[in-house]
């Protein structure tokens, strides 16, 4: 078989019912669509329309707000840290940093304001580890295991 031969199986892509050619086809004249009224026409989109009724995106109370200022961080468990220091990606031997973690391929995304550690998963040896944040479980983890975290988010916060 060739690549020119390939074919989908027989009613895989049915064919599409041809609108409007003449009574015999089942969908002639109106095409299926009724006589006259707005739903007749061209371009008609009724989304969210009740009739007239208030519709139910207005009866509705507005809730919260989008905050302009809000930072997103990117999440590393210490488990895929871990496999990446035991795969060569990451040098342990050295302080770890966000700009390390970046160029291993661990995080990914251009608008992170930076790298927070999480708790996922083990790590088997001591690290020295300078991140935007740590959640308390890691922080323990990383400890437990021989190793520092030093974070830099939350010392900009304590010191303010």
């Amino acid at each position: 078989m060739k690549l020119n031969e390939l074919r989908d199986n027989h009613g895989a892509r049915p064919k599409s019912k041809r609108l409007g050619r003449g009574i015999g086809s089942g969908k002639g004249k109106t095409s299926g669509k009724g006589v006259k009224g707005q739903k007749a026409r061209e371009g008609v989109s009724l989304n969210g329309f009740e009739g007239g009724q208030l519709p139910i995106y207005r009866r509705l109370p507005k809730r919260g707000f989008v905050n302009i200022f809000r930072k997103e961080y990117a999440p590393l468990n210490i488990g895929t840290l871990n496999d990446a220091i035991e795969a060569g990606r990451v040098d342990a031997s050295q302080e770890i940093t966000e700009d390390a973690l970046r160029a291993a391929g661990l995080v990914r995304g251009g608008k992170v304001a930076g790298v927070r550690l999480l708790a996922r998963g083990e790590i088997t040896r001591a690290v020295k580890i300078t991140v935007a944040g740590a959640s308390a479980a890691a922080r323990a983890a990383v400890e437990q295991a021989g190793g520092s975290i030093t974070t830099t988010v939350v010392a900009e916060a304590a010191e303010a």
